[in-house]
């Protein structure tokens, strides 16, 4: 295990951890923003990187899309910046386009400084205290994030929280995943295991409509090239038809193959939906780890959660955390 400081944000010294498995899978953890900065996994012939990331501290702050990132304390979107609980209305920060609040604001979880917690040469664990009215939400809430190297190639994501008041919460592992190192990753393959999605309007806000992927562009039940013929551009909701392993409560979520070196990642995980993002608004104006250049499409985000806009759809699975219960979200992604 190695940890070292690698520079300031909010007055806060900020960290980096590298963890290992035994198969000479590798991660660096970053304090800033609860991020994933690196992942490189076995392959045949050496290592593949197969996450984005970028090389400084001040490249995150000015640049990064939420890449790695902790994403809360709302992740996703909350129309118009207002949600009810408990007969209150409570308004938060407006950050996009001044019009909606995304990933919990303009200062959320995904982009403020963490601390180190329990960590060793295969994990670490970061914590973070977010007081009553930050951003607009109730309730003092505390947070870990826990990363795991597990068996030969798994990275392990394990999310906890509690709050002494009633609050909404719905945290999100913001990852951009690319398997070979393509400049676009639209040829890989791509099965979600999903029968129905959650229409959006031109802002992305769902419409509250739930609807079947069968004979839509939204059909990844059989595993395709996510590159397609209508165009369309995904940063959808996807209902999961979870199937849960009796064991450890996780269920198939969805599957990517690059056709190129044969990796798969597997992504396993308790929550009831992931948003699948196709990076097509991805345009970094500085390098990436390697040199690499992030145009549109060079990774893909699946962030397991909660439904965007759940606490103003009543028939959304509910995203209210009370100070009796505890949240827990656990996700894996499985590399073969």
């Amino acid at each position: 295990m190695d940890v070292h400081v690698i520079g300031e944000s909010d007055g806060v010294p900020v960290v980096e951890a590298a963890i290992h498995a035994a198969s000479g899978a590798a991660a660096k953890i970053m304090s800033w923003g609860g991020v994933l900065r690196d992942l490189t996994v076995p392959v045949r012939g050496g290592m593949q990187r197969v996450v984005l990331g970028l090389n400084t501290l001040a490249d995150y702050e000015r640049h990064s899309p939420h890449f790695g990132a902790t994403a809360g304390r709302f992740a996703n979107r909350i129309a118009h910046g207002r949600f009810p609980l408990d007969g209150r209305d409570y308004s938060l920060p407006l950050n996009q386009a001044g019009k909606h609040s995304l990933h919990g604001g303009g200062h959320g979880f995904g982009r403020r400084p963490w601390k180190l917690g329990a960590h060793d040469a295969s994990s670490v664990t970061l914590e973070l205290h977010s007081r009553d009215g930050d951003a607009g939400y109730p309730g003092n809430l505390d947070v870990t994030c826990a990363y795991r190297l597990v068996g030969a190639a798994t990275l392990e994501v394990e999310m906890r929280a509690v709050s002494d008041a009633p609050t909404i919460l719905n945290l999100a592992h913001h990852s951009y995943f690319n398997l070979d190192g393509s400049a676009d990753a639209r040829d890989h393959e791509l099965l979600l295991n999903a029968d129905f999605y959650t229409p959006v309007d031109e802002d992305l806000i769902p419409t509250g409509e739930i609807l079947r992927v069968a004979e839509t562009p939204f059909d990844f039940r059989a595993s395709r090239a996510v590159r397609n013929a209508s165009g369309q551009l995904y940063d959808h909701n996807f209902v999961l038809a979870r199937e849960p392993d009796p064991e450890t409560g996780l269920a198939h979520a969805a599957t990517l193959r690059s056709k190129r070196n044969g990796l798969t990642m597997e992504v396993h995980t308790t929550e009831p939906a992931v948003q699948f993002y196709d990076g097509a608004k991805l345009d970094l104006p500085v390098p990436g780890l390697g040199g690499a250049r992030y145009g549109a499409h060079a990774g893909f985000c699946f962030e397991p959660q909660t439904y965007p806009d759940a606490p103003n759809r009543r028939h959304f699975p509910s995203a209210v955390l009370r100070p009796d219960a505890e949240y827990r979200q656990v996700t894996q992604y499985r590399f073969g």
